[in-house]
């Protein structure tokens, strides 16, 4: 049998209150449970937390895992480490729909964004300075009109 620690949700619509508790992984979230370990109520400010940290101790001791939100819970009561995931996260499915999946599998292989093609050293030629080319060409025209003259 797996032992999960969970919350358990309690309280009016749109007033959570929660139960920390130890209960089967297979019973729902505000179903039946092995034993109350503690309260969290979110609405106070700030959240107010109470746990028996014996009885949590003893049921880890015991193998129960915390549910990732309980996790974060204990570990910013400062009753669990962080020290990386204690079991392996769930991965995410592959999309169940055919047109779903080609999408996702296109995406995987071309690359997010596409990069202009690069110009090679041949491609680049040096602009001409402007002042040479508007002298000369100055140059020129003041040459044609003394000739016409």
């Amino acid at each position: 049998m797996a032992v999960k620690i969970r919350l358990r949700r309690m309280g009016a619509r749109k007033r959570p209150f929660y139960r920390l508790v130890v209960a089967d992984a297979r019973s729902p979230r505000d179903g039946r449970f092995i034993e109350a370990l503690g309260t969290y109520d979110p609405l106070q400010n700030p959240a107010q937390v109470r746990i028996d940290d014996e009885r949590l101790k003893e049921w880890l001791g015991k193998g129960a895992r915390p549910t990732e939100v309980a996790r974060e819970l204990l570990i910013a009561e400062g009753l669990l480490q962080r020290s990386g995931p204690s079991y392996p996260r769930a991965e995410k499915k592959p999309p169940a729909s055919k047109k779903a999946r080609t999408k996702a599998a296109a995406a995987q292989e071309a690359p997010a964004t596409e990069a202009a093609p690069q110009a090679s050293d041949s491609d680049i030629q040096a602009p001409a300075a402007p002042a040479e080319s508007e002298a000369a060409a100055g140059e020129g025209a003041s040459q044609e009109a003394e000739e016409e003259a």
